[in-house]
């Protein structure tokens, strides 16, 4: 059994026991969280539940391990002949989740 779910504007494809990484969500480390935008769901027996746009009553839990941050991105712009050069860097604050049950 596997769930499409939407979080941070992005989509993922989880099944129960998945780690991943998703954009920074205000919980503490070892709180449950609860994914209800569940785009779709798929069962063992390749039944198919999608939603228009959510599956109504379908549910993820995932449980918060730790907030990470990504790798640095440089942020680099210029002006041609002008001597304007500026260079910054960031990191996006990361959530990793531990897929523990998916409801329908």
């Amino acid at each position: 059994m596997y769930a499409i779910i939407e979080t941070g504007g992005k989509q993922y494809r989880v099944q129960e026991g998945d780690t991943l990484k998703v954009e920074l969500l205000p919980a503490a480390p070892g709180e449950e969280v609860r994914l209800s935008d569940v785009r779709l769901i798929a069962g063992e027996d390749g039944a198919l539940r999608v939603g228009t746009p959510t599956v109504e009553g379908a549910e993820v839990t995932a449980k918060v391990l730790d907030h990470v941050r990504a790798p640095k991105v440089i942020v680099f712009k210029m002006k041609c002949r002008k001597n304007y050069r500026r260079r910054n860097g960031h990191r996006q604050g990361q959530t990793v989740l531990k897929i523990s049950k998916i409801s329908a």
